[in-house]
């Protein structure tokens, strides 16, 4: 009896393998089960994205925050509940927008396919038509992410970069889940749209050496505009576009802050210490159609960071919550 037991354990353990293994991320994945599903997310993002652009930039940033921490399955879009304070309410995640964009989007894919369409899958492809219904890039998001059943706070803070992390921790980060230097320069490259808060480069602003200085790789000019205009004081949470102009356009303009000394965070700055950084960005320059070519590559390789699949996770009913 006992070897009987024994066997039946390993075969059981066989065919989880063997699913597992088949389970991938395919372009179209429910054109069979929910086949309306894309074009109703497409559908809801033109009718509203054009009422509100800036949305693009906040869609996009919490697919990298849901990405970067344990993978991309919709982990971000959990609500705290009494006994677990979820990602959303980690310090980085605090300025995250555009959890009742998704959650409007999941109610109609509901409604079409009940509990046949992931939050993960929802959060990826709305951030790709949104960035291209407002003129950027167009990528291929293959589907089949299940959603995460975890959701804690604590991680955010170990895996996602932060605007005064220094170019090898940066590099230490984005390696940490599968990608590169050419990633880390292209993926960046979304700071062409959206804001920051001044509160996220007081320090370069106001005490860069804790005596009162301006971070010297700022531009003396630049930093000096901001201090008079935008942020007026240390404490000052005023919000302010990463690129000046074109906040709203997915461009070139980040780039050429950055070689201008103009990029908002420390972050930026290091790519001017890195001969290959700046190697990519001016790769980047020749050309807007070569950047979306090449952003689009890595932000698909970024959509498929550690993906929940076949039988791991769940799909969830309601973005915000786990089914039990």
């Amino acid at each position: 009896m006992g070897s009987q037991s024994c066997f039946k354990a390993l075969i059981i353990c066989l065919i989880a393998l063997i699913g597992s293994t088949q389970a991938q991320l395919q372009l179209g994945f429910y054109a069979k089960s929910c086949p309306k599903a894309e074009k109703i997310i497409l559908k809801y993002v033109v009718e509203h994205i054009r009422n509100a652009p800036s949305l693009a930039a906040a869609l996009i940033r919490m697919h990298f925050h849901d990405c970067f921490v344990n993978g991309c399955d919709g982990s971000v879009l959990v609500d705290s509940t009494p006994g677990n304070q979820a990602e959303k309410d980690s310090i980085p995640n605090l300025t995250l927008r555009g959890f009742g964009f998704i959650d409007a989007i999941k109610r109609l894919v509901e409604a079409e396919c009940p509990g046949v369409v992931s939050c993960a899958d929802i959060l990826a492809l709305t951030a790709r038509d949104s960035i291209h219904a407002t003129g950027g890039p167009y990528w291929n998001v293959p589907t089949g992410r299940r959603d995460g059943l975890i959701s804690r706070a604590a991680d955010p803070l170990r895996s996602l970069p932060a605007p005064f992390h220094n170019l090898t921790t940066q590099l230490t980060l984005f390696g940490n889940v599968g990608l590169d230097a050419n990633d880390l320069v292209l993926l960046v490259g979304a700071h062409t749209i959206g804001v920051a808060h001044c509160s996220s480069i007081a320090t370069r602003l106001y005490n860069f050496t804790g005596k009162g200085d301006i971070d010297p790789t700022l531009d003396s000019e630049y930093a000096k505009n901001i201090k008079t205009f935008k942020c007026k004081n240390i404490n000052d949470n005023t919000i302010i576009e990463m690129d000046p102009g074109s906040r709203d356009t997915f461009d070139l303009g980040f780039y050429k802050q950055v070689v201008k000394r103009r990029g908002l965070f420390q972050s930026d700055a290091e790519f001017l210490t890195s001969p290959i950084a700046r190697s990519i960005i001016d790769r980047q320059l020749q050309s807007t159609q070569g950047f979306f070519e090449e952003f689009a590559k890595s932000i698909e390789k970024m959509g498929r960071i550690n993906v929940k699949l076949g039988t791991e996770g769940e799909i969830r009913k309601h973005c915000a919550r786990v089914n039990n």
